[in-house]
C-alpha cells in the first residue's frame, strides 16, 4: 500500500481540533506538508505548536479563516494558491428543535458547512486537473442519512455535501484527480466528551453509563455501540487521500460503526 505523502501539500479546513486535527496529524506523520485552519489565529497557532510537538519533523503551517465571512474566504484562497490534497472538514451545528432553529442558524450552517467546500473546490480543483493529480475529500456525517430531528439543519448540509462531492467527481473524468466523501459516525471529539461529562454531572451517572445509554436510545442501530475515535476516522480519510485510493472516485465511504444500516 502506498501511503507516501512526501512532496504533497494538504489543506484541512476546521483542523485545530477533533477529526480535522487528527487527519492533519496522520498526513503529517506520513511526510505530507499540512496547512491547519481555524477561525482565530490563536487557535491556529496553538494547533500548529501541538502538531510540531506530537510529530517531530512535521512540515506544518496554519491559516486562520472564519468561513462565515466571505472576505476571509477570499483571502484564504489567495494564500493557498494550490494544494495536492483538500479536506473539506469544517462544520458547525446547533442542537435544537426544528421549530426553534432560526433562519439565521440555517443560513450560517449552510454557509460554513457547504459553501466553504464549494468555494475551496472551485478555487483549487483547476490546478489539480492541470497537473493531473489531486485529492478532494468532503467530511460528511452519518447524519446525512439518519437525519436526527434535533440536528435537522446540520443534517441537510451534510446531505448536500454528498451531492456536491458526487457532482465534482464528474469533472475529474479521465484524470488522476479524485473527489470523495466520508461519513463518520458518532465520534468522541472534544465536543462529545464535554457532552458526556455534562450529562453525567447532571444525572449523577458515570460518563461510561451515559455513553451506553446514548447508543441504546439515540443510535440503537450502531453495531459497535460506542463512540468512534478521531484516529479511526483519520485513518479512513488518510487512505482516501493516498495514492493507493486512485480507483476510488465519486464514492461515499461510511465509517459509521454500522449505524446507518442498509446494504450500500
Amino acid at each position: 500500500m502506498n501511503l507516501d505523502f512526501k512532496d504533497q501539500r494538504a489543506f484541512i479546513s476546521g483542523s485545530t481540533s477533533g477529526i480535522g486535527y487528527a487527519i492533519a496529524k496522520s498526513l503529517a506523520s506520513l511526510g505530507c506538508e499540512v496547512i491547519l485552519n481555524g477561525r482565530t489565529q490563536d487557535s491556529v497557532d496553538t494547533a500548529v505548536a501541538k502538531l510540531y510537538q506530537e510529530v517531530p519533523g512535521a512540515i506544518c503551517s496554519g491559516l486562520a479563516c472564519d468561513f462565515a465571512q466571505a472576505e476571509q474566504v477570499d483571502a484564504l484562497v489567495l494564500a493557498l494558491k494550490s494544494v495536492d490534497i483538500l479536506v473539506n472538514n469544517v462544520g458547525i451545528y446547533t442542537d435544537q428543535d426544528f421549530f426553534e432553529t432560526s433562519e439565521e442558524s440555517w443560513n450560517n450552517q449552510w454557509k460554513v458547512n457547504v459553501m466553504s467546500g464549494m468555494c475551496l473546490s472551485k478555487a483549487l480543483l483547476p490546478s489539480m486537473l492541470e497537473k493531473n493529480y489531486g485529492r478532494i475529500l468532503f467530511i460528511s456525517s452519518e447524519c446525512a442519512v439518519l437525519t436526527p430531528s434535533n440536528l435537522l439543519a446540520y443534517s441537510v448540509t451534510k446531505t448536500a455535501l454528498l451531492g456536491l462531492s458526487k457532482g465534482l467527481s464528474g469533472l475529474t473524468k479521465g484524470s488522476k484527480v479524485t473527489v470523495n466523501s466520508l461519513l463518520p459516525g458518532s465520534t468522541l471529539t472534544e465536543g462529545a466528551e464535554n457532552f458526556l461529562e455534562a450529562v453525567a454531572t447532571k444525572t449523577g451517572k458515570s460518563a461510561e453509563q451515559v455513553e451506553k445509554e446514548f447508543f441504546i436510545t439515540d443510535r440503537p442501530n450502531s453495531l459497535i455501540q460506542r463512540f468512534e475515535t478521531v484516529e479511526e476516522i483519520a485513518d479512513a480519510a488518510t487512505f482516501l487521500c493516498s495514492p493507493s485510493a486512485s480507483a476510488i472516485n465519486g464514492a461515499a465511504l461510511r465509517v459509521d460503526g454500522g449505524s446507518i444500516g442498509g446494504l450500500f
